[in-house]
């Protein structure tokens, strides 16, 4: 399906841009590990992962999707996670292939990118800027950097204030059904990629825009290309 070319792409990182999987389990077992917990496989801990590191602990702590342990475990749980991650945001993360072979297709056709994810900044920033994508986009939206994070459509919103595009000229690019739900809220296209964090579940039931395998087949879906994007 062609879609309407957006001038604003937004980009999640976990399960989209990047694949943090190894990191994020990593320090969940070392967690675990430390509290005598039972450990999971990295297939199981990815079925947690893209709430924020904030959720993924308490569902490792629980075993559950939407467990909720008691303060004084999580209090003790999540600290050691964060000190975990701290120093592994990027030991084994890895860009997911065609993402910069993608991103430099959509600045030769003059399009704004921005990420939008539920990663704070104290782990976002390092972990683009080791991966060599940082200065890739105009705006970085972290999960703590404003009150809400997606599925609300806030971040998405400012986005499109702070670099003064028209949201329904926005498109938000997604792995989970977070991704859709704020995308929709806040009147972007969406388009979700097939490989994401989506807990296992088929993204394509969400009903984004479209699904894709590379981020360098998403210009493909635009019509009007024939004239360069321009604001």
């Amino acid at each position: 399906m062609l879609m309407r070319k957006p001038e604003l792409i937004l980009i999640d990182v976990d399960g989209t841009l990047v694949n943090s999987l190894p990191d994020l389990a990593h320090c969940v077992n070392f967690m675990l590990l430390e509290l005598g917990m039972q450990q999971y496989s990295e297939n199981k801990i990815r079925e947690w992962v893209g709430n924020g590191v904030e959720r993924l602990t308490r569902r490792a702590l629980t075993g559950q999707l939407n467990g909720e342990p008691d303060d004084t475990l999580f209090g003790k749980g999540y600290s050691l996670f964060l000190d975990c991650y701290a120093h592994n945001t990027c030991k084994h993360s890895t860009l997911y292939p065609g993402i910069r072979e993608g991103i430099n297709k959509l600045h030769s056709l003059g399009f704004i990118l921005g990420i939008v994810t539920n990663k704070v900044s104290r782990f976002t920033v390092p972990l683009l800027k080791d991966l060599g994508v940082y200065d890739d986009f105009t705006i970085i939206i972290a999960g703590d950097t404003l009150e809400k994070q997606k599925p609300d459509p806030v971040p998405l919103l400012y986005a499109a204030q702070q670099t003064g595009v028209d949201p329904k000229n926005g498109l938000m690019v997604g792995d989970s059904v977070s991704d859709v739900k704020a995308a929709r809220a806040a009147g972007f296209q969406v388009v979700c990629m097939r490989y994401g964090y989506n807990r296992g579940n088929d993204i394509s039931k969400a009903n984004p825009d479209a699904v894709i395998d590379s981020l360098e087949q998403l210009d493909t879906l635009f019509t009007g290309l024939d004239d360069h994007v321009t604001r």
